[in-house]
């Protein structure tokens, strides 16, 4: 056999994954066989019913219905909460949201990641991947107590929990503070017109915005509805203050475009013998939304449904990205979103409801089949896109398979052979054969959150019941999907002892030192 050259046979672990004719390759005796690399194309309030493969006719996305024509679609994945920081937590720690007290955070708060802990980066950089985020943040920088200094070194961030290199929006699109950080630093700012974040600047020298509550016609974009008056910036009220950073604030029309450019540079430099994880989180279609002015008008739905055609088009951008470098046939993609569709949320921009399922009356449903959304307990709070595609292992097609976000840690680490200690991702279970569509045997349960907590089993979906602040007392739901996607028949009556055994089962996970280890 050549000195230079040998057949070199992929592990075990790949070998249940790909087909036998993609498992051997050629490449040097001192080389192991590449990795597939990992891109998770993220959406932020994306519903079930927003794209077209899963039956929206009113907004059309045919980048992303393509990605699901050449992988796997699940029609039953879930991210673990219908609010976006628990639902992105849970994703990248593997833990549940409600173990540690996170839920959305406000301007300014603290990382809520906690340093010490195993996170998905952290997974593929302990199997050798460069790892990198782009985009949405929104888990908090900086340390607990102490004040984030953004006119310096903006950490610790997502660099500190396992992120090889980051271009971040830090929080939200509707909160402050409107600028792009990439690594540790604030992109563009003018030393001389120094960034704070409170009601009053803390510099003389610093630009200051106007107050939405004192001068509401500094709205010129459009108004708020509820609660996003403070600082206006770019004619658009936010949550929160901030002074200063006039010559690093973002041009809300062209970020899409800057995130899709950042992407581009980031694929472009990576090389085909050294794998690499990418975790691109959108803020389409969050408020305010804002699409680029050549996505305006391109559905009958507003800037809600015209961003939706913008994150189709910044879909499309990454894959081609991925072609143009020669990297598509081995890379995963999945794409997904953080939580369920949500429609007025806080902003005056076309639509007139909150969270009903329905766009105004325009009959698009973002939620699909389901009911609810954002903020809610029912499944269209966390019933979200779920598309798997890797053209070098994965056979297009549809899987009911019952699938969370929450399991990717330890599915990627299972692929990677990356060993999980006891007190690490405790709530990720390994489902890396459905996701990879092996079998249609997903999760035999799992727990949904939203400010609460409810329990799927099969078909069987248990809310248990609450007792309000004034102390009335709210009976248990139960509801049979197979029968009843759209949870409006209560059976909780007519079946006790589901109920009985649904309550033990949540309450047990709950308690649990995990749900990985439950029952063991």
């Amino acid at each position: 056999m050549s000195s230079t050259c040998c057949i070199v046979v992929m592990k075990k672990l790949f070998s249940s994954i790909v087909t036998s004719s993609s498992l051997i390759i050629l490449a040097p005796c001192s080389s192991a066989v590449v990795k597939p690399n990992v891109v998770i194309i993220y959406g932020d309030d994306v519903g079930y019913g927003d794209v077209g493969v899963n039956g929206s006719k009113m907004i059309l996305t045919p980048n992303i219905d393509k990605l699901a024509a050449e992988g796997l679609n699940f029609t039953d994945g879930h991210c673990s909460a219908a609010t976006c920081t628990p639902s992105r937590f849970s994703m990248l720690t593997g833990v549940h949201g409600f173990r540690n007290g996170v839920r959305i955070l406000p301007p300014n708060a603290p990382l809520s990641i906690p340093l010490d802990k195993i996170t998905l980066p952290r997974v593929f950089k302990q199997a050798g991947y460069k790892t990198a985020i782009i985009g949405k943040w929104h888990l908090g920088i900086g340390e607990k107590g102490k004040k984030v200094n953004w006119n310096g070194d903006v950490k610790p961030g997502p660099i500190e929990v396992g992120f090889d290199y980051s271009f971040l929006l830090p929080s939200t699109n509707d909160r402050v503070p409107c600028v792009y950080v990439e690594n540790h630093r604030v992109v563009n700012l003018d030393p001389n017109d120094p960034i704070s974040i409170g009601k009053k600047p803390e510099d003389e020298r610093s630009t200051i915005y106007p107050d939405g509550k004192k001068d509401p016609e500094a709205m010129t974009y459009y108004r708020s509805s509820h609660g996003h008056n403070n600082s206006i910036i770019n004619g658009i009220g936010r949550i929160g203050y901030m002074c200063g950073g006039k010559s690093a604030l973002w041009d809300d029309e062209t970020m899409a475009d800057v995130f899709v450019d950042q992407a581009k540079k980031y694929i472009s430099a990576q090389k085909a013998d050294q794998p690499f994880f990418l975790f691109f989180a959108s803020q389409d279609i969050h408020v305010p939304r804002a699409p680029h002015k050549r996505f305006q008008g391109k559905t009958k739905l507003g800037y809600r449904g015209d961003a939706m055609v913008q994150f189709d088009w910044s879909v499309g951008e990454v894959v081609k990205a991925l072609e143009t470098a020669g990297l598509r046939e081995n890379t995963i993609i999945i794409f997904s979103s953080d939580n369920g569709p949500v429609y007025d949320d806080g902003y005056k921009d076309g639509t007139t409801v909150r969270t009903s399922t329905k766009d105004s009356d325009s009959g698009h449903d973002g939620s699909g089949p389901y009911r609810g959304g954002k903020y809610q307990i029912l499944e269209g709070g966390t019933r979200v896109p779920f598309i798997v595609s890797w053209p070098k292992g994965i056979k297009p097609g549809e899987s009911a398979a019952m699938m969370n976000q929450i399991d990717f840690l330890a599915s990627f680490a299972s692929m990677l052979d990356v060993k999980l200690e006891e007190n690490e991702a405790i709530d990720s279970r390994n489902t890396l054969n459905a996701l990879l569509g092996k079998t249609e045997q997903g999760l035999p349960y799992m727990l949904e959150e939203a400010g609460m907590t409810a329990l799927r089993k099969g078909d069987w979906k248990f809310i248990p019941g609450k007792t309000n602040k004034k102390g009335k007392q709210s009976g248990d739901r139960l509801f049979d999907l197979s029968k009843d996607l759209e949870e409006n028949v209560n059976v909780a009556k007519d079946h006790p002892k589901i109920v009985e055994e649904l309550r033990a089962l949540h309450n047990g996970l709950k308690k649990s030192k995990g749900v990985r280890f439950y029952n063991k």
